[in-house]
């Protein structure tokens, strides 16, 4: 695994452990990713970058006890394992991952091709309220909050400016929502959360939060969300995953 490494040029080297950095951080990298600078659909480079170097990343993590997974047919590479630290994600943001579960399922299924599978930031609050998950209406800043970890794990990507988030504003749904949520019976586990009380949300400053997890219900209480548990712990860092595009347009 050494003499791999020292093989490789200073660029190389450098791209390498780029890779490694970007995987702890956002725990997906995505073969395509939406680029919103030519409105089209773009091969990302770090995805390149880890595919060609992939046995010797997945040998290098090993050594920590962290897995590297390769979802081919979704174009997906991940990390798994034990001693990834999971990020408690507010109760919001874990029913965005359940429905846009259900959303991405949907159309999938009444597609005859391959298709990038969109949904608006309404449609998405509309299933919320239809299911009585929530007692009250969420805030704004709520909102933002769970749009916003939900891009930096690579399960949306919002079309519009996220100081614009309203009920229009449009999602593009990534095939990592398969990979976070390993269960079909979608419908039933939102049924069951029905029964469980729904939370109030309050603005940051009533709620006392800085990072806006609070007390709320995490992804680790919901059964069937195991693979939400492993979602690596890192800072939120706003545009950083749109640096790994290549400029190649998607052939």
């Amino acid at each position: 695994m050494i003499t791999y490494y020292d093989e490789l040029s200073l660029e190389e080297r450098q791209e390498v452990t780029a890779v490694i950095q970007t995987l702890y951080k956002q725990t997906f990298l995505l073969e395509r990713k939406f680029d919103k600078r030519t409105g089209r659909f773009q091969f990302n480079k770090d995805y390149r970058i880890c595919n060609k170097h992939l046995e010797f990343v997945r040998e290098y993590l090993a050594v920590s006890g962290i897995a590297l997974l390769d979802n081919s047919q979704g174009g997906i590479i991940y990390i798994q394992g034990e001693n990834i630290v999971g990020e408690k994600l507010p109760r919001l943001a874990t029913l965005y991952i359940l429905l846009l579960k259900l959303i991405y399922d949907e159309q999938m299924s009444a597609a005859s091709t391959s298709v990038n599978v969109y949904t608006t930031l309404g449609d998405l609050n509309e299933r919320v309220g239809s299911f009585h998950l929530l007692k009250d209406r969420p805030s704004n800043t709520e909102v933002r909050r769970a749009v916003a970890l939900l891009k930096k794990y690579q399960i949306v990507e919002p079309l519009d400016a996220m100081e614009e988030l309203d009920q229009n504003a449009r999602l593009i749904i990534y095939p990592c929502v398969n990979v976070v949520l390993m269960t079909d019976d979608i419908r039933a586990m939102l049924e069951a959360l029905k029964a469980e009380p729904s939370e109030k949300f309050m603005e940051t400053e009533e709620a006392g939060d800085d990072d806006g997890t609070g007390e709320a219900a995490g992804i680790e209480e919901i059964e069937g969300t195991e693979g939400i548990e492993e979602i690596a712990d890192a800072d939120e860092t706003e545009g950083d995953e749109d640096e790994g595009t290549d400029d190649e347009d998607e052939a």
